[in-house]
């Protein structure tokens, strides 16, 4: 194979159409462009959204609220009474002592999650708990039974 005789296969390149020839090409005077108006001028590109000099959608539509980029939001993974009594009496956890180490080890929480413990169905089982916070409810109910509550600062993480 020489690379300066390397040529296209027949029919494969097509030969575009010879616009501004003359009338006797059928194109020419405005080369299939019609008369006047930007579209019949070289150089015209017509911007994304424009409608012809109307006042485009996105600017006729009224702005609604406000997002503030600098507010920090925490989202908690919910964990009721009665899952955390499933937990126990499934055999999972030992010393009645429930912490974000043991629930990360049981794959129920991921390293950089936050979590909350709400107050839905019922403990049989005084146990300490540490999160990163509690409804009035389960601290009620988890108190009742002579448990602890305790609420893990980002500090405390760390030593857990």
């Amino acid at each position: 194979m020489i690379l300066n005789q390397l040529t296209p296969i027949k029919g494969s390149n097509k030969k575009g159409k010879r616009l501004g020839r003359g009338k006797g090409s059928g194109k020419g005077k405005t080369s299939t462009r019609g008369n006047k108006g930007a579209k019949s001028r070289s150089g015209n590109s017509i911007k994304l959204g424009f409608e012809g000099g109307q006042m485009p959608l996105h600017k006729r539509i009224p702005k609604l609220g406000f997002k503030n980029i600098n507010q920090k939001v925490t989202k908690y993974k919910i964990f009721n009474l009665d899952k955390i009594e499933y937990i126990i009496n499934m055999g999972k956890v030992k010393r009645n002592l429930i912490n974000k180490n043991v629930l990360i080890q049981i794959g129920l929480l991921k390293k950089k999650e936050f979590f909350k413990i709400l107050g839905r169905g019922e403990l049989t089982h005084n146990i300490k708990i540490w999160a990163h916070k509690f409804s009035k409810k389960a601290s009620l109910k988890i108190k009742k039974l002579g448990g602890k509550t305790i609420i893990i600062d980002s500090y405390e993480e760390n030593e857990l």
